[in-house]
Formats: C-alpha cells, sequence, structure tokens
C-alpha cells in the first residue's frame, strides 16, 4: 500500500454512504469515492461488489466486512442499490457496522428503493454520509460552478449559460461533457458556446416551474420550450404536465378574492407549505384577475377532455394549443369574456382552427 493510502485509511471512516436524488450523480459520487479509497492499488484486487443487478446475498457482505483482505492489505466493500435491502437484512449490515476492521472500507450506494433508517443511522454514527445532490437554487448554482472549476477544460461566460441551459434538471449529465470536450479540444483548452454546441445532444428537462414562471410573464415562445422539454427529456405524459398547470391556476382560483394579505394566510387557503410558494399565487392571481383566471380554467377543462379522447389532435398539439394560449392570458390586455362552453361545446376542428 502507498504511503498516502496508509494515511488515508487511518484518519478516513470506514463506513460510507453515497446518496442523492438523481441516479446519474449518486453513480458518480459513489465512482470518485471508491477512486479515492483505492488509490494507487489494482481495483480487481481491492473493490468487491455486491447487489446492483443481482440479489444482494447479506452473508458474504458481513464476511467481507469482518475478515482480513486477501491478497492486498485494503478491501473495498461496495453495496449498490441499497435501498432494496429489507429491514432484516439492514439491520444485520448496520450491526456490522462499528465492527469494521481497520482495512476494510464498506461503501453503501443508494438506490433501489428507500434506504432503511437503521442502515443511515449506523453509518451517520460511525462513518460519512455523502449527499450526491446538486440542490436548488443558489446551492444548484454553487454545485454548477464547482464542477466547472475543477474540469480540465476552461468555458468561457457564453458556454457556460449555454451548457447550464441546455442540461436544465439533467445534471447528472455534466461531467460526461466535460470529459468530452477534455478529449476533443485537450486539457486546459479555452472553450467558447460555438465550440461546445456538437457536443450536448438534447435539451435536459426543466423543472415545472420554468414552464409556469413563462406562462406568467406570458412568454409564449418560452412557454413552448419549457414544455416539449418536460415532454421530451422530462418524460412526463400529457396528463402529468396537464396537472402542473391545473394546480399553478387552481392555487389562483382559490386566492381569488379570498381577502387574503399575507403569504401566511395564502399558504393556509392553498394547503401551501412556503409562504414563498403562496405569495408568489397571491401575486399572480391579483395580477391575472378574475375574469382571466376564469377563462384559464376553461382551457384547462377543455384540454383535459381533448386529451381524453373528444379531439383527434395529438395530446402534443393540444398542450401546445393550451400553453400558447395560456400565455397569452398574461399580457397586459385581458382578453374578451369567454363563452359558456358548456351550453353548446364547439367541436375541436371549430376550436382549433
Amino acid at each position: 500500500m502507498s504511503e498516502r493510502l496508509r494515511h488515508d485509511s487511518a484518519v478516513a471512516p470506514s463506513a460510507h454512504l453515497v446518496r442523492g436524488d438523481d441516479p446519474s450523480l449518486v453513480a458518480q459520487a459513489a465512482r470518485s469515492l471508491i477512486a479515492r479509497l483505492v488509490g494507487d492499488l489494482d481495483a480487481a484486487l481491492v473493490v468487491e461488489e455486491h447487489g446492483g443487478a443481482d440479489v444482494i446475498d447479506v452473508g458474504p457482505v458481513i464476511d467481507a466486512c469482518t475478515t482480513p483482505p486477501f491478497l492486498a492489505d485494503l478491501r473495498v466493500v461496495v453495496v449498490r442499490e441499497a435501498g432494496r435491502l429489507g429491514a432484516g437484512d439492514a439491520a444485520r449490515i448496520a450491526e456490522a457496522i462499528p465492527n469494521l476492521l481497520p482495512s476494510v472500507h464498506l461503501v453503501l450506494v443508494a438506490g433501489g428503493g428507500t434506504l432503511q433508517s437503521s442502515l443511515t443511522k449506523a453509518v451517520g454514527g460511525a462513518g460519512q454520509v455523502l449527499d450526491a445532490a446538486a440542490g436548488r437554487g443558489r446551492d444548484r448554482g454553487r454545485w454548477f460552478a464547482d464542477r466547472l472549476a475543477a474540469a480540465s477544460v476552461r468555458l468561457d461566460p457564453g458556454a457556460t449559460r449555454l451548457l447550464e441551459n441546455h442540461l436544465g434538471e439533467d445534471l447528472g449529465r455534466l461531467q460526461g461533457i466535460l470529459d468530452s470536450l477534455a478529449a476533443g479540444y485537450g486539457p486546459g483548452a479555452a472553450v467558447r458556446a460555438d465550440d461546445i454546441a456538437p457536443f450536448l445532444g438534447e435539451a435536459g428537462s426543466v423543472p415545472p416551474w420554468e414552464l409556469t414562471d413563462a406562462l406568467d410573464t406570458g412568454d409564449v415562445a418560452g412557454s413552448l420550450r419549457a414544455l416539449h422539454r418536460l415532454l421530451s427529456a422530462g418524460g412526463r405524459s400529457p396528463l402529468a404536465v396537464l396537472g402542473v398547470l391545473h394546480g399553478h391556476f387552481s392555487n389562483m382560483l382559490r386566492l381569488d378574492g379570498a381577502e387574503v394579505v399575507s403569504a401566511e394566510d395564502a399558504a393556509a387557503v392553498i394547503g401551501a407549505r412556503s409562504a414563498f410558494v403562496a405569495k408568489k399565487a397571491l401575486e399572480r392571481a391579483s395580477r391575472l384577475g378574475s375574469e382571466r383566471i376564469g377563462r384559464a380554467v376553461i382551457l384547462l377543462a377543455d384540454a383535459d377532455l381533448d386529451l381524453k379522447g373528444l379531439t383527434a389532435l395529438p395530446a402534443e398539439v393540444v398542450l401546445e394549443i393550451l400553453v400558447a394560449r395560456l400565455a397569452r392570458l398574461s399580457r397586459s390586455s385581458p382578453p374578451s369574456r369567454p363563452s359558456q362552453r358548456s351550453r353548446g361545446r364547439p367541436s375541436g376542428a371549430q376550436r382549433n382552427r
């Protein structure tokens, strides 16, 4: 074993849990951790894999954790898809964690289901829990900036904006793109937006609020871009997207005329946990007004029936028409008063001409 590895093994915890909300980021974090633990040794002699595509047999995992390594002076026991462990098997591993040999590292990689609390507590008490999530808001921005700073290529501001906007929620693709750029242009290369474009592939998904924010500002083009990314890269069904829109405008409908002024009161009316979310809904309801909120609800009801077979239009086209009309409602001039559709509903062809 190298001198560096002997020093790391002496001070580093022996039990490790890698978790997060993106399987790609979890896998990348686990790979980096295992590489650090193995160091200059031969991974084929040091790393012992369990789980993944196979059923997790806990007996060999316990044996590997409690017996000295063979042919090397370090063993790294990796249990993948640890969320598939039942309560009994998880408890057995948790009991073994305080008794790990100094020459053994146990790496639990989340996935496959909800991780048993006994494992989380055991690792938290005797080892380290690594959170691979990128976070939200400013945390996500810092995470992204840190990864770019550590990359072997240097992106100019235009390339950085293009990459961040293109990936959206699919941050698990970031490292692969950075590695491809380094292979294509060489370590230390300065990369511009024109240089990065051929490496991007399909645009990643976006969070639902990107669609609703674009609607609220009357941005028709931006709303349609967000819709397409939710449907394609995001893999959301048309009915799921309609559900997002229904929830967005339903909150406005509940607040319209409710005579609430504070974010806390608004949160109580719509059942929101976040006062920030409630405040945004209250401001949007006030800005849109009763007439346009009512028009939006009618448009949503029409689209729901169309998606369920009332019209022969493809589901994506139904949503494109809906989103474009909803975005137009948020522009400064109020729309004409909606007709009472229930008294005589036009055919799909008439409505979508």
